[in-house]
C-alpha cells in the first residue's frame, strides 16, 4: 500500500472518529433538554421510578391540558407569566442593546481619558454572581418601592447585559475600517449617517449575537427574579416554576411542561437570528 493511499485511509478514519465524538458530544449536551420533554409527556411514577424508565411507556398531554384548563380558574397563571417575561426581556433586552452600541462604539472609535480603566471595570461587574446581588438589590428596591414591578427587573437585567454587550459589540465595530465610514462622509454623509447606513450593517451579526445572549439571560434568569417579585403582576416564567412545589410533593410532569414552554421562544428566537449568530460568534469579539 503506497503512502497516498495509507494517507487516505487515515484521513478518513480520522473524519469518522471526528464525527463520531460530535455526535457523542451533542448527545450528552441535548440529553436533558429531550429527557425534560418526555418528562412533560409521562406520569409522575415514570419520572420518579429507579432505575429509571428510558423508553416512556404512557404518553399523555395531560400536563399541557391542566396547565392550560387552569388558565383564569385558580391554575398556574400562565399567560400572566408568559407576559410578564416576555415584556422583561425585550424590554431590557432593547435597552441593553442601546447603551451596548453606544458604549461599544465609544470604546472602539475614541479616545478619552482612563478608556482602559473604564473598560476593565465594566468586564469586572460580570465577575459578581447575580445571586450575590440579590440581597443588597432587594433593600435598595424596597426603599425605592419598586419590589414587584417590571421597572425594577428590567433595570436589574439591563444592568447584568450591558458590560457584555459592550464588549460584544465593541469587537465587531473594531472589525469595521474607519477608511469607511471617512469616505461615506467624503461622499457627503454626516458621521450619523456614516454610522447608520456603514458600520451598523457591517456590525450587524456581532449586534444580533449580543442581543440574543441578552434576551436568554433575561428569560432565564431565577435568582434575582425570585427575590424581587412577588405575584402575578409580575412574575417571570421561571419563577412560576415554583407554583408546582407544594410543602411535601412536586409536581414533577407540570414543571417540566413549563420547561418546555419556556424553551419554545428561546429556540424560535436562535432559530430566527441563527445566520446572525454563527456569523457574530465565529468572525466577532477579537479585539484588534
Amino acid at each position: 500500500m503506497n503512502e497516498n493511499a495509507k494517507a487516505r485511509i487515515n484521513g478518513i478514519l480520522l473524519s469518522i472518529a471526528h464525527k463520531i465524538g460530535l455526535f457523542l458530544a451533542m448527545t450528552v449536551i441535548c440529553l436533558p433538554g429531550l429527557w425534560i420533554v418526555l418528562a412533560s409527556f409521562r406520569p409522575t411514577v415514570e419520572i420518579m421510578a429507579k432505575p429509571p424508565v428510558w423508553i416512556p411507556q404512557d404518553l399523555s398531554l395531560d400536563a399541557y391540558v391542566a396547565m392550560f384548563s387552569g388558565v383564569g380558574q385558580g391554575g398556574i397563571p400562565v399567560i400572566e407569566y408568559f407576559r410578564n417575561s416576555l415584556i422583561i426581556s425585550v424590554t431590557s433586552t432593547a435597552i441593553a442593546l442601546a447603551i451596548g452600541m453606544a458604549g461599544g462604539y465609544a470604546f472602539a472609535r475614541f479616545r478619552f481619558r482612563a478608556k482602559s480603566s473604564i473598560f476593565l471595570g465594566l468586564m469586572l461587574t460580570r465577575t459578581v454572581p447575580g445571586i450575590a446581588l440579590s440581597l443588597p438589590l432587594f433593600f435598595v428596591y424596597s426603599k425605592l418601592g419598586i419590589i414587584d414591578t417590571h421597572f425594577g427587573l428590567i433595570m436589574a437585567y439591563v444592568a447584568l447585559n450591558v458590560p457584555f454587550t459592550i464588549w460584544l459589540i465593541d469587537g465587531f465595530f473594531r472589525q469595521v475600517p474607519k477608511d469607511l465610514a471617512e469616505a461615506a462622509q467624503i461622499d457627503g454623509c454626516t458621521r450619523w449617517q456614516a454610522f447608520w447606513q456603514v458600520e451598523f450593517p457591517l456590525a450587524g451579526p456581532g449586534i444580533a449575537s449580543a442581543g440574543i445572549f441578552a434576551f436568554l439571560t433575561s428569560w432565564n434568569e431565577f435568582a434575582l427574579a425570585s427575590q424581587l417579585t412577588r405575584s402575578v403582576n409580575s412574575k417571570t416564567l421561571p419563577v412560576g416554576l415554583l407554583d408546582y412545589t407544594a410543602e411535601f410533593t412536586i409536581d414533577w410532569r407540570g414543571m417540566c411542561a413549563l420547561a418546555v414552554i419556556m424553551i419554545i421562544p428561546a429556540l424560535v428566537l436562535t432559530f430566527i437570528v441563527q445566520k446572525h449568530l454563527v456569523s457574530g460568534l465565529t468572525s466577532g469579539a477579537v479585539k484588534g
